[in-house]
């Protein structure tokens, strides 16, 4: 049973298992009620998380089981709530492939004047390719892009563009999977295969792997970086609860 339900997570797509969770977060607290873990979005405690992931980047006690937000949701939650003036001062935001444990709290901000776009979902208010925003130049405060450039042909021409829709002084959050251990992003145009590409870039519609140039690719489009470690600004214990990745930062953009 546990094998199925690992392997269930695994290859349903997100969405739905969002779509799931409408009805999973009925019995979830009393299925996993307890006090061990704790997510700062939904504000609620758990015995534990769940595992979340493919077969080569599987992680063990991580998705939340009411709002489904994993590590890289409830780090991006803190730094807004605690670290910046996103639920307080009035913002035009656009936010790219939304995240749905995001969408209606974001909604609800009075201070926000908020637009979603994707591609093809269903959820965004405005659809379009990332390579060629139709939209004016200098045009929002806060552009969140969130695991979208590892999935796009050209990330240097997606950069690009969201730079160029973002206001001066405006500022930004485009996180994306980053191997720790890689001086250098690794591509390769001719993998092709989702299997092939699961192994080399950690899931089958990634078309590369970033490195520790993260930085200077957002950097070579134009934007200021400054990376934000949560490690200095919560106790241990805290951090560990909330089930944190260690070693993720977030990469601030933001446009002179």
């Amino acid at each position: 049973m546990k094998k199925l339900y690992k392997y269930l997570l695994r290859v349903i797509p997100r969405p739905w298992l969002i779509r799931l969770s409408y009805v999973f977060r009925i019995f979830a607290p009393l299925v996993y009620k307890g006090d061990k873990v704790e997510c700062p979005v939904c504000e609620k405690k758990f015995r534990k998380f769940l595992s979340y992931g493919s077969k080569v980047a599987h992680r063990e006690g991580v998705l939340c089981p009411y709002d489904l937000t994993l590590e890289r949701h409830r780090l991006m939650w803190l730094y807004l709530k605690d670290h910046s003036d996103f639920f307080t001062v009035p913002k035009k935001v656009m936010h790219v492939a939304p995240e749905q444990c995001f969408l209606d709290l974001f909604k609800k901000q009075k201070n926000l004047d908020y637009t979603t776009g994707d591609l093809v979902s269903p959820i965004a208010d405005i659809h379009f390719d990332l390579h060629k925003i139709p939209l004016e130049d200098n045009t929002y405060d806060v552009i969140f892009c969130n695991h979208v450039l590892e999935h796009v042909d050209d990330d240097h021409q997606c950069m690009t563009e969201l730079f160029r829709i973002m206001k001066p002084g405006g500022w930004g959050i485009f996180q994306v999977p980053i191997d720790s251990t890689r001086a250098e992003t690794y591509e390769d145009p001719t993998i092709t295969d989702p299997d092939e590409r699961e192994k080399h870039f950690w899931q089958y519609d990634h078309v590369r792997l970033y490195g520790l140039d993260y930085p200077d690719k957002l950097r070579a489009a134009g934007f200021e970086v400054n990376p934000f470690d949560y490690h200095d600004k919560y106790p241990k214990e805290q951090y560990e609860r909330m089930r944190l990745h260690p070693d993720e930062l977030i990469f601030v953009v933001s446009k002179k």
